[in-house]
This record gives structure tokens, sequence and C-alpha cells, in this order.
């Protein structure tokens, strides 16, 4: 990391050397007349410039990164930084950073007297937290330091996590993985990706694998385990090593969270034992003998006590557990995963994934018994910290701001029932619904926060399963494409959701100033509106059709994955939107339930015609926005995002005229009333509203989205052939 801590002259110095450098290299092209006048010109620049001093407690890895950011925004209006020692009482500082016990930890303070502007933080992250303020701030103003406004937050959750899935050992394995190998491993996505994390007050790193350990450590006992030379491992290691520091610079703690019984390959064709780990198959019975304990007993130890700046572990009760009662996949983490831990050197922080299955299937189920049996459990850790992790809604958190299951079903009050005091509740809320379009909603965070942030929760995990963020293998070139990685595409998503997760109070007038300065215009306002109403066509239709498991629902797709041996892409028919049971059934009722229940309605449910009607009058507000938008003449990579709205507005119309035409259909196949007519009539509307869809989100991405489990990928092109068959389904007879 580069920060630069020199007195006035030393900077005028080194720009005067780096001149001179600069001029020895064109010599052939200028003369030394030209030479001397690019010298004297830099110099007067630097003279010119202001010096912004700063008093801060430097031997904090925290304030010097969140100094490095002021710097940048500094040095971008011309002027310089430099640093008074905390104990220099000679000179004044422009800016104050100290900590203060009456803060909240994580917490900040700006407050301005007369000319000068004091940070204060609850710790040293919080006082980093205010720096970061005050350099977005700076960002926002044109980098006037007078025009920086007095705040204090402090976090309302604790544990506000990025949950990331690893090509290595991945969960599913595919070409969608294997090939983000090379930009996993390099370090400098990863400071822009925990760059990222800081800014938006994302405070944990938590990496997903199978087994991710044989490329952390050579077992002490089990050398056969790590298949790389010393080299290649030395490399790996240095890997981890730079990626955890570079997390607790920036404020962010690690988690490595693991897939149970799995082993490295090599382990495992050495032994002959857990072969399913080559290549890695989640689904199934698992390999329980002594040996496959031994051996994750004593890697969860040494990786523990080889980097000591890893935070935490977790553990998933389910995959490869199949076969096991819920008693025995307990009994096995206390032999395996909680025993290595009580060994090590220190105690680390934990996560307990559940309920995930009460019986011995490991599909997802739930019961009082097992949920009363796993606090127990939990409660008996000896761990830092402990979190009991549930999947909001199942895989398919963007969806009703309402809790209606987790992964397996309903969840019981056994966990805080009574209230904890030993562990907290986290959720994750999991994406496996929009990958290539944009989304931003932050009215849904704050809803979402309301409803389910009770003082037995921690925080949240955010993130996907099944899609790495880093290679963008979806962008088509052009002069739109201003990112590195798929990660800044939702970069709208990652600010919301670490924003609010921070400070539910935050205001969009925040995320209003991030759209104007990303678009180049102030547009935020008008940005902003379309997005909410963008994304809530994909949130009611994930409130409106019920996902569970990961594959069986795309949202932005309007499909799902069937079983291998192919996995085709099935469009969810018109068939399918009559009879598929609904999410949040305090709001929506299912097409089937409603016309043969007399099209009544319970509560604060609405009809699926009024939806359709909401989704109209929304649409026609977003189409006005994104006009109004279009006509601004915007940067090529704003007009990129801008389609995104549009895309999103199609699919709005879509959704429509097809829940039009179900109910249209559904009241000839249940009542007798015939109005086929109007259902195809429906679903022609709906082909053309496909086509411009398709037509739209392939202007600059790839017409193939490479799904993890799909052997084809995605193509909303070919998806019209489905489309199109709904008319003819709507044809038929009974």
């Amino acid at each position: 990391m580069r920060f630069q801590i020199l007195s006035s002259m030393k900077k005028i110095v080194f720009c005067i050397v780096d001149a001179v450098v600069i001029a020895l290299t064109a010599v052939n092209v200028f003369s030394k007349f030209s030479i001397l006048a690019v010298i004297s010109l830099l110099f007067t620049n630097i003279l010119s410039a202001k010096e912004i001093t700063v008093s801060a407690d430097t031997s904090s890895r925290l304030i010097i990164y969140g100094l490095s950011q002021l710097e940048k925004e500094i040095a971008a209006s011309g002027n310089r930084l430099a640093i008074i020692p905390l104990d220099d009482k000679s000179k004044r500082a422009d800016i104050t950073i100290v900590y203060e016990k009456d803060i909240a930890p994580e917490g900040y303070v700006i407050k301005l007297s007369g000319k000068q502007l004091f940070v204060s933080g609850g710790n040293e992250k919080g006082a980093m937290y205010g720096l970061l303020e005050v350099a977005e701030q700076l960002r926002f103003n044109g980098g006037k330091l007078s025009k920086i406004t007095a705040k204090s937050e402090e976090p309302r959750l604790e544990f506000r996590a990025i949950k990331f899935n690893l090509p290595f050992m991945a969960y599913r394995s595919s070409l969608s993985q294997t090939q983000q190998d090379f930009v996993v491993r390099d370090l400098k996505f990863w400071e822009s990706f925990l760059d990222m994390m800081a800014s938006n007050r994302y405070n944990v790193l938590s990496l997903w694998s199978m087994h991710p350990f044989h490329y952390m450590i050579r077992p002490a006992n089990f050398p056969e385990a790590c298949p790389f030379g010393d080299d290649e491992l030395l490399s790996w290691k240095n890997f981890w090593t730079s990626l955890f520091r570079m997390a607790h610079n920036r404020g962010i703690e690690t988690y490595i969270i693991n897939w149970n019984t799995f082993v490295s390959p090599s382990f495992a064709f050495a032994h002959n034992v857990a072969l399913y780990s080559v290549p890695p198959i989640h689904g199934g019975t698992g390999d329980t003998t002594k040996l496959v304990e031994r051996y994750t007993r004593e890697v969860i130890t040494q990786v523990i006590n080889e980097y000591p700046d890893l935070d935490g572990l977790g553990i998933t009760f389910g995959e490869r557990m199949g076969g096991q009662t819920p008693q025995q996949r307990r009994e096995w983490l206390d032999r395996t995963v909680l025993a290595g831990m009580k060994d090590a050197n220190r105690k680390i922080k934990f996560v307990y994934r559940a309920p995930l299955s009460a019986n011995t299937g490991s599909g997802g189920s739930t019961s009082e018994e097992n949920d009363s049996a796993s606090r127990l459990h939990v409660e008996s850790l000896d761990v830092e910290d402990a979190f009991v992790e549930f999947k909001f809604n199942w895989s398919h958190g963007h969806s009703s701001p309402r809790l209606f299951m987790v992964h397996g079903g309903e969840l019981t009050d056994k966990y805080i029932n009574p209230l904890p005091t030993k562990y907290k509740y986290v959720w994750t809320v999991r994406n496996e619904d929009f990958y290539v379009l944009r989304w931003g909603n932050s009215d849904f965070i704050r809803q979402f926060l309301a409803n389910n942030s009770q003082q037995y929760v921690g925080g949240c995990f955010i993130g996907s399963e099944i899609f790495t963020p880093a290679l963008d293998y979806t962008s088509k070139p052009g002069a739109h494409k201003t990112w590195d990685y798929h990660f800044q595409r939702q970069w709208l998503w990652y600010a919301m959701w670490g924003r609010l997760l921070y400070n539910p109070e935050t205001s969009d007038d925040v995320f209003e100033k991030m759209l104007s300065a990303k678009y180049g215009k102030p547009v935020g306002e008008d940005a902003l509106a379309a997005w909410q109403i963008a994304s809530n066509n994909m949130l009611k239709f994930g409130s409106f059709h019920r996902g569970t498991a990961d594959a069986n629902q795309y949202a932005e797709g309007f499909s799902a994955w069937t079983a291998p041996p192919d996995h085709p892409q099935i469009l969810f028919n018109i068939n399918n939107i009559i009879t598929h049971p609904v999410l949040d059934t305090v709001l929506y009722v299912n097409i089937r339930t409603w016309i043969t229940n007399g099209r009544k309605t319970s509560g604060i449910q609405i009809s699926p015609l009024q939806l359709a009607e909401e989704l109209d009058r929304d649409n026609e507000k977003l189409w006005t926005l994104i006009r109004k938008l279009n006509s601004k003449k915007l940067s090529p990579s704003a007009l990129a995002e801008i389609n995104d709205l549009t895309a999103w507005y199609w699919f709005g119309c879509y959704f429509s005229d097809k829940l039009k035409a179900a109910v249209a259909l559904a009241d000839y196949r249940y009542t007798d009333n015939d109005r086929r007519n109007e259902a195809v009539e429906m679903l022609e509307k709906c082909s053309s509203h496909w086509r411009k869809y398709a037509e739209t989100i392939t202007r600059y991405n790839k017409d193939t989205f490479l799904f993890s489990i799909s052997k084809d990928g995605y193509s909303w092109t070919r998806m019209q052939e489905q489309v199109d068959r709904d008319i003819e389904l709507a044809k038929v007879q009974k």
C-alpha cells in the first residue's frame, strides 16, 4: 500500500526528481529549454498546492489505510497531505483523529470547530470509517475541506459479511468456476474487492470451499494430502497470508467456511477414502472413518496455528452427511472440527450453519427437536464468538422482506425462546436470481432490516452460492466497459447492502450522490428512483413465485434448471404461473387458488390482477425515468447501466401480461368461462416483450451465461421458443 508521509520540502524534491527523470527519457524529443520549462511548471504547481495537515495515530494499520484513501481525494483536488505526529503540539492540524470511549465500537463522529475538522472513533475501525466518510465527502464536493458536513454513525449490526465462493474445490464445478482461478488468485483483484468492502462498511470476508486446506498447509502427519511442491505451496501460503493481512488492514475479518466430510483429492487417492472429493460432489453420504476424522481434526488445528490472521471457521450440516441422524452429525463435528479448534493455540470465531436437515437426508428439513438439540450444541461451544446461520427464504433472499422459510422449511422459535446469550443469528441473503442485470433497491433492504434485525440478530452474509463475482465473462467489449471485475458491475448492490447493514438510517441521498458521480451528471435522484422500480419488478416476481433450492428459480431468466444429466433451462410457462405456489402468502395468492376460491383474498393480500396493475403503473413511471436519463447524453458506461433498467422494464411488462394471461386461462380451466382468446392475446404481447427483453440484455452482454450446473449456459434469445410455446398451450382444450 502506497502512503506518503513527507514534509513539504521533501515532496518538492521528490517531484523535481520525478520531473527530471521524465525529461531525460524524452531528451530526444524536447530541447533543454523545454525540459527546464517542464521542471519550472511542476515546481510552480507544487508550491501553489495547499498542504492539508493531519494529526493521527500512524501506528494503526487501519488509520494508515483510512489516511491513504483520504490522500487520494486530497491529491485529486491538487493538494497534498502531511502528517503531524500526535505528540507534536507546536502545530495545529487541519484534521485531528482521536478515539473516544463514549462512541460505540466501529462508530465515528465528525465535528467541525472553526476551520478544524475532528474525526473521533469508538475504536480504530470507527476512526477509519470516519476517514473514509471524509474522503467520500471530498469526492462528492469537489475536494473542498471547508464543505465537509458534521456526521455521526454507529453500526446497527456487528456482522456484515460477504459470501464469496472460491473456485478452489468449488461447491459446484464447472467452467463458470474454473475460469475464475487466475483472477481469484491475483492479489490485485483482492485489493480492489477489499477496498470496495471497506468503503461500504463490510467487516467480514467469508471464503467458501468444499475443502481448501491443502491449498493452505502441508499436514504434518499427512504430507501426501498436499499435492504441491515446496515452492508452489510457499506461493499459496504467501497468497493466503497476504489476503488475510490486506483484509485486516481494512478492518475486515476473514472466515473459512467448508463443507464437512471432504478431504483433499490427493489424500482421497492415497488412502482410497472419500473419493467423492474428486471432483467434489456435494450430495450423498460421507466417509466418517477414523482416518478421515483424524485428518480433519489435525488439519483444522494446523490451519489455525499457521494463519494467525484467520479469524473464524464455519461448518455446514447437510451436504455429504446423508445417512446420518442430526445427533450423529453433531457428534462428528465434536470429534473433528471442534476438537481441532480446541487443540489449536488460540480461540477463533465460529459459524454454525443450521438447521439444513432434521433427518437422515441431505435435502433439508426442520423440526423443533433438532432445533432444540442444535441450540444446546452451539451453547456448549468453547469459541471466541458463535453465530448460527440461516438461509433467509432459502436460496432466494431477494424476494420478500418477510421470513417464510430457511433451508428445509419453516424455522421454529427454539433458537430464540428463551433469548440466546451465547450466540447470535446471522442471515444468509443469497442471490441466485440476477447475475447479469444490475440491482439496487434500498427500500427493500431497509424493510428487510426492520423485520429481521432483532436483538438476537448479529448480521448477514450477502452473496451467491454458485456465482463468483471476479472475472467478468458476461460483458461484451466496448467503450462502455470501464470496469475490471464482475463485482464492479454490481457496485450499487454492494453499496446499498453494506451501508444499510451498518446504518439502516443511511439516507438515499448517499446513493443519489454515488449515482450522479458514476453517471457524470446530477441525475442521482431520477436514477435511484428508476433503480428502485426496476429492481422491484424482480422482487415482486420472487415474492409471487416461490423459489427454494439454488437452481429451481433463476429470476432474471424467468426459468429453472432441471435435473442431470443435461440440466436444460425450463421457462416458467403459463401452466406453471397458474399453479406454482407463492412465497409471500401475506401479500399474494396463487392464481389457481384465487380462481377456485371465488376470487377471494384475505388480510392485506392483493389479487394476481392487482399485482399486474401495480407492475403496469410502476413500469409506466420507469419508462418515463429511462427516457429522461437517456436524454442526458451520458457516458457509454452509464448508458450500459441504464440499459439494464430498460431490461428490467421489459421483464416487468412480460411478468404483468403473463399474469393477465394466466388469470384468463385459469378462468377457462376452473370455471368454464372460455377466455382463451384473451389469454392468447396477452401471450402474444408477452412474446414481443420477451424479444425486446432479450435484445436489450444482449446489447451489452454475451448471449450465454455460464450457470454453474448448466451444460449449455443460458440464452435469453434461445428461450424465445419456449416463450412462444405458451401461446399454443393456451389454445388447447382442458
